[in-house]
């Protein structure tokens, strides 16, 4: 489980960083809002389209359809139960909320720790769940921050580079060839910016935030919720119609992941609670040090 603890603390140790320089001056106001257009609009979709840029054969593909429909599945239950979870908190906060359970991070921490629990093959389908993932943070998702009417909110998200990435992800897939190294590797390195630039962003929001109300209810209910609820939930319906044991896992571990840091860049972006956002983020990863090992522990150990 050292791995999965590393991860945990490597992002907490960046959000520290972002914290300090802020504090220090070094990190303004002004050049947080920089970066996260930068962030948004150009590092992310290299991240989103290079993590489609791998080869699939149709043999491959019918083995991981049961992967997929089990995402899309999970994804359609967190709409059914976004209004009933939340409702009874202001808007600002439950957009926040709602976004937080569509979109978690199984990308960045879940696929480290899903291969460290289970392997190879753990990585593929974990892959695969993130396809729906993508899908839903950049439609659906980041409707809940848009000010607009449909007409407009339609036009924001048909425009939004993050959603071209998965488009042009999806079709470079199933293209016969690819891109040049030197091109694939130029995405590769600035989607790889992504944690590190996003850690310090969520530090600087937590830098003008009052610790003395970072842990509050509505944040503890997000993380029990995503952390444990939820994954308990998918266990056992997946243990009720027998699903294959790895994939079992990697449909539990990735809905075990706590909140995405996207989550406050875009809170911050679309002018909604980013300091809440921050908290949600900051509780549900702490607590997930030690839930996400317990999680793991449940899924290999054979006792149920």
């Amino acid at each position: 489980m050292i791995p999965i603890i590393q991860i945990q603390l490597e992002i907490i140790l960046l959000a520290a960083v972002g914290f300090l320089i802020t504090k220090k001056g070094i990190f303004s106001v002004k050049t947080r809002q920089d970066m996260t257009d930068v962030i948004i609009y150009v590092i992310l979709p290299c991240n989103i389209f290079h993590s489609f840029e791998q080869s699939l054969s149709m043999d491959v593909l019918r083995q991981c359809l049961i992967v997929f429909i089990i995402a899309m599945c999970v994804q359609l239950l967190y709409l059914v139960l976004n209004p009933i979870l939340y409702r009874r908190f202001p808007m600002e906060r439950r957009v926040v909320m709602q976004y937080a359970t569509i979109c978690n991070n199984a990308g960045f921490m879940g696929l480290p720790v899903i291969e460290s629990v289970f392997g190879a093959t753990g990585v593929l389908y974990g892959s695969i769940v993130l396809i729906p993932i993508r899908l839903f943070m950049w439609t659906i998702g980041l409707s809940l921050f848009t000010k607009s009417d449909s007409k407009q909110a339609f036009k924001r998200l048909a425009t939004h580079p993050c959603i071209w990435a998965v488009i042009l992800g999806f079709a470079y897939m199933f293209l016969p060839w690819k891109l040049p190294v030197f091109l694939s590797s130029a995405i590769n390195i600035l989607g790889q910016c992504t944690m590190p630039l996003a850690m310090l962003i969520v530090g600087s929001i937590l830098s003008e935030v009052n610790f003395k109300t970072v842990f509050e209810k509505a944040a503890f209910y997000y993380t029990a919720l995503r952390l444990i609820v939820i994954p308990a939930v998918i266990f056992i319906a997946l243990t009720l119609i027998g699903t294959d044991p790895i994939v079992r896992g990697v449909s539990v571990l990735s809905a075990a992941m706590p909140a995405a840091l996207i989550t406050a860049m875009l809170a911050q972006k679309y002018g909604r609670d980013a300091a809440f956002a921050s908290k949600v983020i900051f509780v549900s990863t702490l607590f997930s040090l030690v839930t996400l090992p317990a999680v793991a522990w449940v899924l290999t150990s054979g006792v149920i």
